[in-house]
């Protein structure tokens, strides 16, 4: 077992005017996506991303949800989607995703490579503000939260690739635990307790307040702690996708690398049909929202068989058997990648336990909540002071020199796990180890060739008077650098790629 599995994110991002509180989110977000689409110095395919092979409404436990019964903000309409919808370089996804910009990575990895490729989206959504403000003289603003504090909450979801011949069922049963405590290693931090912040106070987790289910498909409305949404964009006879909406927008890249680490390691336990220990939650809803109610992580929550149990004492459960497993199965023999994964977790977890303000320098509700904390004491504040709110908000501001993390990142109070220049190239060049490469290779290389693109699959026209061709791309770690740069670069035309690739 390892921690290398393939993974992404994709990242709703809050938007507003100053002065237009009315303003129209979804026409905001088009010209957010419209504005870094058509930049004159760089290549992008302007053409629908392409929904044929998509199935939102596919349940993982066998049936499909009718669509007169499904949130309509879930339901894909290509009527709708036109221009604001733009397939990248670097093998992303920029769009409008019901009334907010959306970057969804590419395909990746590594945990490394998630942070490299979620923090890139950051820099195109910065650029996109800018771009924007430039040609229109009106300044929309970008916000990597999940939350505006009054009743609203948009999405950070995560994905990683399963076998098929895993039972859901087992899945979301021993992941829903993990799921519940590991806010403690990744929640954002927000001010406002409950959905539209009644009740004063500090908590872990933006998105916590707004979960109601422990298992469903919905993303939208009665949020689940596990999505059942089966739509592995690969292969469905061999893969299984995970899609988690339990995540917050994490800026700090601590916090995101061990979010998609330590998730990928449990995973890996759950496969090997390796985790001896039951930790079922007495009431998992209630569990998520009360550990998140309390930053000094000492609440504990109820388990089925009558234990109580903090949210650390969950992590070092899942942690030790985890560590347990790649003892027994993999010894020294532990690849490099892995072995950071658990060694920063350990030391996360300790360090947690010792003095959560230990743990600033990496986590972002803690570097948060120190920086308030400054704040209240210096002036007296209460968390119901309407300053602290505005203070929430503008510490996700995407714009470098207005966003407080940003800002507190530039000092060095924040670490950085990947180096900004890595980021920068990430920005227009795709990940070389997934399909990715070929999907954002073949933007570049054939623009006015690529009419339109999924996941798994590419639409492209080889000549004029031909109808269009879909090149299916079930496997993810296929079509990467090492298997087609040679081809893509004597290939001169898409007709040419295809007929190499035959």
């Amino acid at each position: 077992m390892r921690v290398s599995r393939v993974m992404g994110l994709e990242t709703e991002y809050g938007i507003s005017v100053p002065g237009e509180p009315h303003a129209n989110p979804v026409v905001l977000s088009g010209q957010i996506v419209n504005a870094y689409a058509t930049r004159p110095e760089i290549t992008v395919s302007r053409t629908r991303w392409d929904y044929e092979t998509e199935s939102p409404l596919a349940d993982q436990f066998g049936y499909e949800m009718p669509r007169a019964v499904a949130d309509a903000s879930q339901l894909t309409d290509e009527d709708d989607e036109i221009a604001a919808n733009v397939v990248l370089t670097n093998g992303a996804r920029l769009y409008v995703d019901h009334a907010h910009p959306e970057y969804s990575s590419p395909e990746v990895t590594s945990p490394h490579d998630a942070v490299v490729w979620d923090r890139a989206g950051e820099l195109v959504m910065a650029e996109a503000v800018r771009r924007q403000a430039e040609l229109s003289g009106r300044q929309i603003n970008l916000y990597k939260n999940n939350t505006d504090g009054k009743g609203s909450s948009y999405g950070t979801h995560e994905n990683y690739l399963l076998r098929r011949d895993l039972e859901f069922a087992t899945v979301a049963r021993q992941i829903l635990p993990f799921f519940v405590a590991r806010q403690a290693i990744c929640g954002a931090g927000r001010v406002g307790i409950g959905p539209e912040s009644h009740r004063a106070g500090f908590q872990i987790s933006q998105r916590a307040d707004f979960f109601e289910r422990e298992v469903g498909l919905e993303t939208t409305v009665r949020r689940p702690i596990v999505n059942t949404r089966d739509e592995p964009h690969a292969d469905p006879t061999r893969y299984r996708r995970l899609h988690v909406i339990i995540g917050d927008a994490n800026q700090a890249e601590t916090a995101t690398l061990l979010k998609m680490g330590t998730t990928s390691l449990v995973l890996g336990i759950i496969e090997a049909q390796d985790v001896p220990r039951t930790l079922t939650l007495a009431n998992p809803v209630a569990a998520l929202q009360q550990i998140s109610h309390d930053p000094t992580l000492r609440t504990t929550v109820e388990l089925a068989d009558g234990r109580r149990m903090t949210a650390l004492d969950i992590l070092w459960s899942y942690y030790e058997m985890v560590d347990d497993h790649l003892s027994r199965e993999v010894g020294d023999d532990l690849d490099e990648d892995t072995q950071e994964i658990m060694t920063r977790w350990d030391h996360l977890l300790t360090m947690l336990g010792q003095d959560v303000m230990l743990a600033a320098p990496m986590i972002d509700w803690v570097a948060k909540l120190r920086l308030f904390e400054q704040y209240r004491s210096r002036d007296g504040m209460g968390w119901d002071d309407p300053r602290l709110r505005a203070m929430d908000i503008q510490w996700s501001d995407v714009r470098p020199d207005k966003g407080l993390h940003h800002k507190l990142e530039a000092a060095g109070r924040i670490d950085r796990v990947e180096p900004p220049e890595r980021v920068r190239a990430a920005v227009t060049e795709p990940p070389p180890d997934t399909r990715a490469w070929l999907r954002g290779t073949m933007v570049e290389r054939y623009p006015h060739e690529v009419l339109a693109a999924s996941w798994d699959s590419v639409i492209v026209r080889r000549h004029p008077d031909e109808p269009p061709s879909r090149l299916a791309l079930p496997e993810p770690r296929r079509c990467t650098r090492a298997h087609l740069e040679a081809v893509v670069a004597a290939s001169p035309t898409v007709a040419d790629l295809l007929a190499r690739l035959a």
